[in-house]
């Protein structure tokens, strides 16, 4: 199962998804950035995400895809050794900022918005 908040900050809105993304869940996890996609700043926190496969990672990259055509951008905040190495692995990292901390990503989000 998995569950996912929304908390508008300031100067972002925090997607946190909570529980296995995967074949499974990724609709819902689509839905949702599909939803946030107008907002300007979008940060992803995947620290309660135990697992993710290919479909959670391609949603991920189809809300940054949509994101980023409505001008607005896309950071990811993560603490989990396995998801960390599957974003380096995969290149990820290269396309959006991937820090630690929710604080870390927010602060990259505010170094690309400038």
């Amino acid at each position: 199962m998995l569950e996912i908040t929304v908390e508008r900050h300031d100067g972002y809105v925090l997607c946190r998804p909570a529980g296995e993304l995967d074949a499974y869940t990724v609709a819902q996890f689509r839905e949702s950035l599909t939803d946030l996609s107008i907002e300007a700043f979008i940060l992803v926190d995947l620290s309660d995400v135990p697992f993710m496969d290919s479909a959670g990672l391609g949603a991920l990259i189809g809300g940054i895809r949509r994101a980023r055509e409505n001008d607005g951008d896309v950071a990811v905040a993560c603490n989990r050794p396995a998801l960390i190495r599957l974003l380096h692995t995969t290149g990820f990292d290269r396309i959006v900022p991937v820090r630690e901390t929710v604080e870390e990503a927010a602060l990259a989000l505010g170094e690309a918005g400038t």
